[in-house]
């Protein structure tokens, strides 16, 4: 069984090193895929050569070295080639399954609050765009780049043994390769390709918008405004597109004219030389393909080049996510929670960063076990933030929260949350069946838990006419009434063994008989356990023990009328 990548490593570049050894035999196979084409060119060439100049005449030649030659390195090559696509992309996949996975891991291990702050879209393009520029760095840029230095070497070096003048019009044409197509292609190009994979993120949230809220933005007119954004970024990115392939065609323009020159003058070297007889005509023919071979490797130096820039930006761009550290970590040496208690806000102060004046100030709350409290307030008051700090997304800036007079800061988030089950705003209705957004957060729970439950929120008869537990319920619910998926939701936070049961405005969205009768059943759903009430509405008779309003970050008594 494979280990995890580890979710506390703490960059892109740590990650990629866990892959070394298997990267490293792509590229080894790569360069000698490579190697082996170069050799078979340059030998094949002088090998047709001594054919050609013998056939005839009464000369000879060693005719069993090269052609057995040329069938070790044509074995080789095939192999290698296979063997290179295995690896390559046995690594590459890896590579990518763990890059996800960790940044995962990493990005859930911050808050809403810090997540919040980024667009899903954006998210997306990290995750998809950002990730696939990077799992390809090693095989599609560092890689190709160390094959190609290899083969310039070897090269070099086989033309050197031949005929060192050669060898040496070779080197300099290799280096005003080296030095101006990575020069033409990469000018200008980190920041470029920043800008580039900021541009096709903004491009992929603005889509992502688009697709989530195209009914409110046909309902307002606004869907032409809305598509010329998209057709602007598109535009946009368009042009950064073209900046890009215009100087990779500066590169290749820049390769093919050095090209030329080089095959050139080697063509004119190796005649000369064999004119003169100080070079025999197979090896100044081997010279000549050894140098064609030399120079259509160096080709891909110009991709190999952008794409390390391109996987250089996209790494930043994971890291600046997942380089974040928590605003809330679990405390080194736990304290045990108790399974039941009372909650407390003991004088608790808090203000969002960058906020100067603070959304609760010095408020104190106290709730019993089994007591049920509902809390309202005006829009903004900061019901929201209160609910925040009980979860755990921020932590307050003064003052503690309790739980059976433990401070949660000295408790691991994961113990707290098992005492915990949380309806929020705009709880989700998963694409699955009915049992998959049930068991969630109660996996031990049996078909017969569910039903009962299912019938405890009045879902049971819906249930079985959709098709029963495993029936599909669709992508945000869309099999279901605004009621049904609320009540849904209730019934996945009420399936928790927890102490505590809070709901964050339960009745959004529903219409007044509904969220009447939902509120008027909770007691009897809640079998004892406490409850804190978030809401804007009014409260039925019976259902919390006592109704306070969240007022200039103090909690007072509602008003009775």
């Amino acid at each position: 069984m494979r280990r995890a990548p580890d979710r506390d490593i703490a960059g892109t570049r740590d990650l990629l090193r866990l892959h070394r050894g298997r990267v490293a035999a792509a590229i080894g196979l790569l360069a000698l895929t490579l190697v082996s084409g170069v050799a078979l060119l340059g030998l094949s060439g002088g090998f047709i050569a001594a054919t050609a100049l013998t056939f005839g005449t009464l000369g000879s030649f060693n005719f069993f070295t090269p052609s057995a030659g040329i069938r070790a390195l044509t074995f080789a090559r095939i192999a290698s080639r296979y063997l290179e696509k295995l690896a390559g992309h046995d690594a590459m996949l890896r590579i990518a399954r763990d890059l996800r996975s960790w940044f995962f891991a990493r990005a859930l291990r911050l808050t809403p609050g810090q997540l919040g702050r980024l667009r899903t879209g954006d998210l997306l393009a990290r995750l998809l765009g950002d990730i696939d520029a990077v799992d390809g760095l090693l095989l599609r840029a560092t890689g190709p780049l160390f094959a190609l230095l290899a083969v310039g070497v070897l090269g070099l070096g086989a033309a050197a043994w031949l005929h060192p003048p050669t060898a040496a019009w070779l080197a300099l044409v290799a280096l005003a390769t080296g030095v101006g197509v990575p020069w033409l292609v990469a000018r200008g190009r980190a920041a470029a390709e920043t800008e580039r994979a900021r541009l096709r993120a903004e491009l992929r949230a603005r889509l992502h918008e688009l697709y989530e809220g195209h009914a409110d933005l046909a309902a307002l007119g606004a869907q032409a405004a809305w598509l010329a954004r998209v057709d602007g970024d598109a535009r946009a990115l368009g042009d950064a597109e073209r900046v890009r392939w215009r100087q990779l065609a500066d590169g290749g323009l820049w390769h093919g004219l050095a090209t030329g020159a080089g095959l050139v003058g080697t063509l004119w070297l190796v005649a000369a030389s064999a004119l003169d007889g100080a070079l025999p005509a197979a090896h100044a023919a081997a010279l000549f393909f050894l140098a064609i071979g030399l120079f259509e490797a160096w080709a891909g130096a110009g991709l190999a080049w952008q794409a390390l820039l391109a996987a250089r930006a996209s790494i930043a761009r994971l890291d600046a996510v997942a380089g974040t550290e928590p605003t809330v970590v679990d405390p080194a040496v736990p304290v045990a929670l108790p399974m039941t208690g009372a909650l407390r806000f003991d004088d608790v102060t808090f203000a969002w960063p960058g906020q100067a004046r603070p959304v609760l100030r010095g408020l104190a709350l106290a709730i019993a076990p089994g007591e049920r409290v509902a809390i309202g307030g005006d829009s903004g008051g900061g019901k929201s933030t209160l609910a925040a700090l009980l979860l755990r997304s921020a932590e307050p800036d003064a003052g503690t929260v309790s739980f059976g007079d433990v401070d949660l800061r000295t408790v691991r988030q994961r113990d707290w949350f098992a005492r915990v089950a949380w309806l929020p705003q705009n709880a989700p209705v998963f694409a699955g069946s009915v049992r998959d957004n049930l068991v969630f957060g109660a996996p031990q729970a049996d078909d017969a838990q569910l039903w009962a439950m299912l019938g405890r929120v009045r879902l049971a008869d819906w249930a079985r006419a959709l098709g029963g537990l495993d029936a599909w319920v669709g992508e945000a619910g869309v099999t279901m009434s605004g009621g049904q998926a609320r009540r849904l939701a209730l019934a996945r936070a009420l399936l928790r063994d927890a102490a505590l049961v809070v709901l964050d405005e339960p009745t959004e969205g529903l219409d007044h008989d509904t969220a009447d009768a939902l509120l008027r059943e909770l007691p009897d759903l809640l079998d004892g356990r406490s409850l804190l009430l978030i809401t804007h509405g009014a409260v039925p008779p019976g259902l919390a023990d006592r109704h306070l309003w969240l007022r200039d970050g103090r909690l007072q008594a509602a008003d009775p009328s």
